[in-house]
């Protein structure tokens, strides 16, 4: 009797791997509720709890959560390559088990600073395996669909513990209530992996079997040197997802870190703080529920471009406006925007890349990418301290502008449609939905 393979036996397709994709979509909600809980409470405590006056000092949680995220994406890649996705995932999870106690019981604001890099590098290992097991499970016909489910998935659990921890906050204190809900998260979603998520990765090697490697000029054995020269610089469409990624996670670490701020200063109270720290995630999570499979009709870079202009039109207003009508308009304006970038510029990133090193891109795009909350916190920070909130994001919005314009003219146009069809015609029917 001939045995059959393991890469034959390996469906592609949402159709085929549903169950499974919609469970890692329940994990990846319990990761974002995990970073969610410090989105409206870390700002208050800051000033109110730890005395911090500095814009610049304020932010050093986001600046050491945005170094520590960033360089744990980069390895992510490669660990899950060499020990599988699972290990990696469930690794994500344990070591975040101490942070909601670390937030909890902080005596010094050196505490929070560690934790979130403790947190970060959960991050890192988490939400990048949850987006490599997806764009494992689907194949290429339909990974826009996949990357917008995923985020989704996501920032409607970073929404959602945002809106949580607010209320919880102005009802019973900045701590310890708040994190408690963070430590629910982690509970929840390290059960959830242990327990019933499935490796993924002979699902790529299935894919790379039939994969033409159409752009980029590269094949499977690339090195990771290769690998990083080709996703950060010199191909195009890679190099061009790259610093729009940076610049979308600055304008994040901008919102996150001194959007509260801004709102307390004008007087609003901690319970409408909360609405409008969740609003931006909300509008931005939901959304991509449709620019993701969007995407994947219309092509990649229209979304890219127009959303990143979207996103500096909402900063402006948010940096000349005042008072709460206002803000909230402009936190659903920055969602839409992001939404329309957010899972267009991690499906431009599988188009591009081969199966064999696939993850290992995209553990180096979410470098950068992750690495903008450092930057945003730095440079918004600086700016604020010396010339005020609204300054630092007048002086984002118009790096948004222009990091929009630059993926307009260097990014090709034709990726996602030779993604979508560099099967064989004996395997393209099961990579469809």
């Amino acid at each position: 009797m001939t045995r059959r393979s393991p890469e034959v036996a390996a469906a592609l397709g949402l159709r085929q791997n549903l169950a499974q994709f919609m469970l890692l979509v329940a994990v990846n909600a319990m990761v974002g509720g995990t970073l969610g809980q410090e989105r409206t409470v870390l700002p208050l405590l800051a000033g109110q709890i730890f005395a911090l006056d500095l814009y610049t000092g304020a932010l050093t949680y986001i600046l050491a959560f945005g170094l520590a995220k960033a360089a744990t994406n980069y390895f992510a890649g490669t660990l899950s390559d060499q020990y599988g996705r699972k290990p990696v995932l469930v690794a994500g999870w344990l070591i975040a088990l101490p942070v909601p106690l670390m937030l909890i019981t902080a005596p010094t604001w050196g505490w929070i600073v560690a934790a979130n890099v403790v947190l970060g590098i959960s991050q890192g290992l988490t939400w990048s395996t949850t987006i490599v097991m997806k764009m494992d499970l689907v194949g290429p016909a339909r990974r826009g669909l996949a990357m917008g489910l995923n985020e989704a998935a996501g920032y409607l659990g970073v929404a959602g513990a945002a809106l949580g921890t607010g209320y919880v906050a102005a009802h019973y204190g900045l701590r310890p209530a708040p994190f408690l809900l963070g430590a629910a998260f982690i509970a929840v979603g390290l059960g959830l992996s242990v327990l019933t998520v499935r490796e993924t990765h002979q699902h790529a090697k299935t894919e790379a079997s039939g994969h033409v490697d159409s752009h980029a000029g590269a094949h499977a054995g690339l090195s990771n040197r290769e690998i990083f020269s080709l996703t950060s610089f010199r191909d195009r469409s890679l190099s061009s997802v790259s610093q729009a990624g940076l610049v979308n996670n600055l304008n994040d670490g901008l919102a996150w870190g001194l959007f509260p701020v801004l709102f307390a200063g004008a007087g609003l109270g901690v319970d409408r703080i909360g609405i409008l720290a969740a609003a931006y995630p909300a509008v931005w999570g939901a959304g991509q529920l449709l620019t993701g499979g969007l995407s994947d009709k219309v092509g990649r870079k229209p979304l890219i471009v127009g959303g990143m202009l979207v996103q500096a039109l909402a900063l402006a207003v948010t940096g000349l406006g005042e008072g709460f009508g206002i803000w909230l308009a402009a936190a659903i304006l920055l969602g839409v925007g992001t939404a329309m970038v957010y899972p267009t510029l991690l499906a431009a990133i599988g188009d591009v890349a081969h199966p064999h090193w696939r993850a290992r891109s995209v553990g180096i795009y979410r470098l950068w990418r992750d690495g903008g909350f450092a930057v945003g916190a730095l440079l918004s920070g600086l700016i604020a301290d010396a010339y005020g909130i609204p300054a630092a994001i007048i002086a984002v919005a118009a790096l948004t502008a222009a990091s929009g314009i630059l993926v307009a003219f260097r990014m090709r146009n034709d990726d996602h449609a030779s993604a979508a069809t560099d099967e064989p015609p004996s395997t393209q029917p099961r990579h469809r939905v």
